[in-house]
């Protein structure tokens, strides 16, 4: 069967309410934001301590601004990239609104509009299972990050239980999708081990890699997919309800860093 292909223009059709907790690019940030900078923020602390003032970051499918908010708050200088104009326009509107600086900035992360060694950190997203050029983007981000930088990321794995969830729950079925288009070709969802493999070829070296995924084992949590499928429950609430984080189970996504050589 012929996959079908990824409907980035979604983010241009949406993108003008990320924030808004009926939109279903909020289930990204419900419990998704908190559960991935609190790991992020473990892996700051334990590689370069607590302060961060005039460090730079560079948000690599900066989206909304879901987690360049959370980095700027800590007190890292941010700049977001990110190819949806709408996305953007929302991003810049809402740091505004919070007093927040971030730049934001028109890309691709196959050519990021930034110079090269600026970064002292960069971070990935829900991001690389949409690329076309996997190998590109990871040459980028190791270009502009500064020699001994870090490199944290997250992405869908390529496994039979990220295919039932992220392909058949999420975009699939149509009683707990969240468009009624496809988001993700799970032919291009990367496993740890590719990823390693690549961040390697161009001088970053892995450090530690969790799961990422729902922490709720309450049954209930499908019936409430479904309803906020029907519009009957906010995404970010649903968000909030699967307490996505940190897991053992690397199986639906996983979430890690690496160290510019």
């Amino acid at each position: 069967m012929t996959p079908v292909p990824i409907d980035n223009d979604v983010y241009n059709r949406v993108g003008a309410t990320w924030w808004d907790e009926d939109n279903p690019l909020n289930l990204l940030h419900g419990s998704l934001t908190p559960g991935r900078f609190a790991y992020f923020r473990e892996v700051l602390t334990d590689r370069v301590g607590r302060e961060y003032a005039g460090m730079r970051a560079l948000d690599v499918g900066s989206g909304g601004g879901f987690l360049a908010e959370e980095f700027a708050k800590v007190g890292f200088c941010v700049v977001g990239v990110d190819p949806s104009a709408v996305s953007l326009a929302t991003a810049r509107a809402h740091a505004a609104e919070g007093e927040l600086e971030i730049e934001y900035l028109l890309g691709i992360g196959e050519k990021l509009p930034v110079r090269g060694t600026e970064f002292d950190v960069v971070y990935c997203c829900d991001v690389l299972e949409h690329v076309t050029d996997l190998d590109a983007v990871i040459d980028e981000i190791a270009r502009a990050l500064k020699p001994g930088g870090l490199f944290l990321f997250d992405t869908i794995n390529r496994t039979t239980t990220s295919k039932l969830v992220a392909i058949k729950m999420m975009q699939e079925w149509r009683w707990t999708r969240l468009f009624d288009t496809a988001i993700h070709d799970w032919s291009m969802c990367v496993r740890p081990g590719e990823l390693v493999e690549v961040m390697g070829r161009h001088g970053l070296q892995a450090g530690d890699i969790v799961g990422l995924g729902p922490r709720s084992t309450n049954p209930l949590r499908l019936l409430d997919m479904t309803r906020a499928a029907r519009g009957r429950l906010p995404w970010g609430e649903m968000s909030r309800r699967l307490d996505f984080g940190r897991t053992r189970f690397t199986g639906i996504s996983y979430m890690g860093y690496a160290v510019r050589a």
